[in-house]
């Protein structure tokens, strides 16, 4: 048992285990100490001083975010001296930030914001004293605002304690400290991936998307542009808590219905070509382990991922699946699938997708995405864009009727809505690649053991294969890139040591909580948040008739893709479109240094 410890906030007695911080300890009885640095998933920094509290028998106020609770300890949380010293603190931050609140991406989802509000900070009576900084737009994914930096910390905690990229650190000492990229030349040009937690845990917008609302606004009031969008399936659990409605709840029908009324000319979805992904990847899983291949095999549905792979482990390139993402697959395919089936000039489609990722605006303009003749996605907007389009285009989403997605592209399964989970890869990767080897279903879908946030899991699986007998196969999923370090560390280390891995198929997805902890998702998304989407998730699997990828009959059945265009799953046709090669990146600037493996 952990040792508690007894002590009093505001009067009120509280116990809590030993080690908990003062903050901690007073959401446990309703008490909300202000806050701005902190963030609850995250190591605290203790860097704003907003928190700060009074400690009988202690001369100077503490900061409740780094303080650790001590028996008999008595806290006073609200007084006279605290409240001047929180809005004299706030006061200087306001004085050197860019207040452009209504206009802000963050408006309505500031922390800084929402303390001006209830500390009611008088702007007028400020002295301003504000920096002009140039904007960071060398990124083809995030956009960096000095201007509106606090300097919190956050990002940096993020980025090299959770993520482990180290794209971003404090610069310079005193009253001059900021948070910048290493050699201070740009997300653009740093070890950056593009991931977005930084974005997420931001308390002011200082970190965003790079938007393409006004370019898919201007495609969609083209008479001459065919605009066809797809939905990752982390966005159907993510939009009702954007309006008012239940946490995690599945609005798919919903989500197809605003599209279209928004003005796009083709709905379809992400999960037809994650289903298509499953039957690639399942098939390139099958081959390397009939054959003797490379293994362990590694998924490469998240571009953060690949990006960290070829930046620090490009030794793992060969393990790494040659699959595209369902996103890219989808976007080589309607410019020749789909064109071909609509017989519509790929010239005059516009192919958008709405993601819960930043990193998915790089990976579509990554230049080997061109297999299509065409750049295969031209545009990539996150969840938080999404919602913007939606309140602007003024559609009432909680009553609007459900629709469906058009058949051809828009047929999916349950393992693919579970792509959106951190091991839902993993898991529909799992029943298809049994279907694979023993030309049966598997009698209990839902594998457990790869549910769920721990940082790494694993599974061991009994499979008996037609051809090679009992396979006892091993399994690992890492979510968040540290833990993928972790992983993979373990894994190089094996090889290194005995020249084979245990396991022989591992998931990884870039962002903590996988694609429902995207970095395009809302702001604050925490991994209790991120745990409630992924649940949404794994509810609309179960209720679906359809719960593996090779039972989706627009990809394997007679009006499939394979049937109607692609031939089988790995033929030769499929490796030109869906699959692609990765390349060796320098560690300080991201850039290419040499192709890693070739296009099949």
């Amino acid at each position: 048992m952990h040792r508690t410890v007894k002590l009093y906030i505001d009067n009120n007695e509280v116990e809590v285990p030993e080690g908990t911080t003062i903050v901690e300890a007073a959401k446990k009885i309703g008490v909300n100490i202000p806050t701005l640095c902190y963030f609850e998933d995250l190591h605290p920094t203790g860097a704003c001083g907003i928190c700060v509290v009074e400690m009988e028998g202690t001369p100077a106020p503490k900061r409740a975010c780094t303080t650790p609770v001590m028996e008999g300890m008595k806290v006073k949380t609200n007084s006279a001296k605290l409240r001047a010293m929180r809005k004299n603190v706030l006061e200087m931050i306001l004085s050197n930030h860019n207040v452009e609140c209504p206009s802000c991406y963050a408006n309505g989802k500031c922390d800084l914001q929402e303390l001006a509000n209830n500390m009611a900070v008088d702007m007028n009576a400020l002295p301003l004293i504000l920096e002009d900084k140039p904007l960071d737009i060398s990124s083809v994914s995030i956009i960096r605002e000095p201007d509106k930096c606090i300097a919190c910390g956050r990002c940096v905690v993020v980025c090299n304690e959770v993520q482990t990229v180290y794209a971003l650190a404090f610069a310079d000492r005193g009253f001059e400290v900021s948070v910048n990229t290493f050699f201070k030349e740009g997300l653009g040009n740093s070890a950056c991936v593009n991931c977005g937690q930084c974005t997420v845990v931001c308390p002011t917008g200082a970190l965003r998307e790079r938007s393409e609302i006004d370019e898919v606004w201007k495609a969609i009031l083209d008479p001459e542009k065919v605009v066809v969008v797809q939905e990752a399936p982390a966005i159907r659990v993510t939009l009702a808590e954007e309006f008012g409605m239940e946490p995690g709840l599945a609005t798919t029908g919903k989500m197809h219905a605003v599209l279209k009324k928004m003005g796009f000319d083709h709905v379809f979805d992400t999960n037809f070509s994650a289903d298509l992904t499953i039957l690639e990847e399942g098939t390139e899983l099958v081959e390397r382990v009939k054959r003797g291949g490379t293994l362990p095999l590694i998924t490469s549905c998240s571009p953060g991922w690949i990006k960290f792979m070829e930046t620090y482990f490009p030794d793992f390139a060969e393990n790494t699946s040659t699959c595209k993402s369902p996103q890219q697959m989808f976007g080589a395919l309607v410019k020749t699938y789909f064109a071909k089936m609509y017989k519509i000039d790929p010239e005059k489609i516009v192919s958008v997708s709405i993601m819960p990722c930043t990193a998915k605006k790089y990976e579509a303009r990554r230049p080997e995405m061109r297999d299509s003749g065409y750049q295969d996605v031209d545009f990539v907007l996150t969840t938080r864009e999404f919602v913007r389009m939606i309140k602007e285009s003024g559609i009432d989403f909680k009553t609007i009727p459900e629709e469906k997605a058009e058949k051809l592209m828009g047929e999916y399964t349950g393992a693919a809505t579970i792509f959106g989970a951190t091991g839902g890869v993993m898991e529909a990767a799992i029943r298809s690649a049994y279907f694979l080897l023993t030309g049966e279903n598997m009698k209990n879908l839902d594998v457990e053991a790869v549910r769920g946030m721990e940082g790494i899991k694993e599974a061991e699986l009994e499979i008996p294969a037609k051809e090679l007998g009992n396979l006892k196969v091993k399994v690992a999923v890492a979510h968040g890139l540290g833990n993928a370090r972790k992983l993979l560390d373990k894994v190089r280390k094996q090889i290194k040591e005995t020249g084979k891995s245990e396991y022989a198929f591992i998931e990884i997805m870039a962002c903590p909580g996988g694609c429902v902890g995207g970095g395009g998702q809302p702001y604050g998304s925490t991994i209790a948040m991120r745990a409630r989407r992924g649940e949404g998730l794994y509810k609309e699997d179960k209720n679906l008739p359809m719960r593996q990828s090779h039972e989706n009959p627009m990809v394997m059945g007679e009006e499939g893709v394979y049937a109607k265009f692609l031939g089988k799953p790995g033929s030769h046709k499929a490796h030109e479109l869906l699959h692609t090669c990765y390349f060796e990146r320098d560690i300080c600037k991201g850039a290419v240094v040499k192709e890693l493996t070739h296009k099949h």
